[in-house]
């Protein structure tokens, strides 16, 4: 069944969102993000630039994040350099489904970072929960191998903020919010990556 809406009704609709989404990077320039942000880049960079490789892990739009995040390393942000090793945990899907149907989907990612992930590499986990079961594994496996983990987070953070060696929290209620802050987040960490590091 379709609603009818006006034209001004969905203006209206857009330009409130836009007004909503501006807000709440507002409120995070003005908090602990921003010192997170720039830490977590400063791990990428550090691991990076010993020869590590960052592995970046989510569900549903979280998953999307880190291959996302994945492209801008392997490929480019901004500048030409080197291509720098990362790799998103979510597009294997004989690895996904076999784990998932074998082990549990609690275990898709940490059984990859048990298989690919080296002390010294980072590991990142996106939930915009904070308590992702299978993002909150991944995380206790990095840790237990050495890896530096760094997890990108809403609302009050859970488990996930709680467990990373970084915590970057998106204090908001609203999922898209949430999402739309993480891909402004992780752009910036490739941005002082791209500064910093060179390829």
């Amino acid at each position: 069944m379709t609603v009818a809406t006006s034209d001004a009704a969905r203006r209206t609709k857009v330009a409130e969102g836009l007004r909503a989404a501006a807000a709440a990077h507002e409120r995070l320039a003005a908090g602990p993000a921003v010192e997170a942000v720039a830490a977590a880049a400063a791990a990428i960079v550090t691991a990076l630039g010993a020869g590590g490789t960052v592995l970046v892990f989510g569900n549903g739009g979280s998953a999307a994040d880190a291959q996302h995040v994945v492209a801008e390393l392997v490929g480019r942000f901004v500048k030409n350099r080197r291509a720098w090793p990362a790799v998103a945990l979510t597009t294997d899907t004989s690895i996904l489904t076999a784990v998932g149907n074998d082990f549990g989907f609690d275990q898709v990612f940490s059984r990859q970072i048990e298989a690919l992930g080296r002390r010294g590499d980072l590991a990142i986990g996106i939930t915009t929960s904070g308590d992702s079961p299978n993002v909150l594994r991944g995380l206790e496996v990095a840790k237990a191998g050495g890896l530096v983990t760094v997890a990108l987070t809403g609302r009050s953070g859970g488990a996930a903020g709680r467990l990373a060696d970084i915590h970057v929290n998106v204090p908001e209620t609203v999922t898209a919010r949430i999402q739309e802050a993480h891909t402004t987040m992780l752009h910036l960490m490739c941005e002082l990556v791209d500064d910093e590091l060179d390829g």
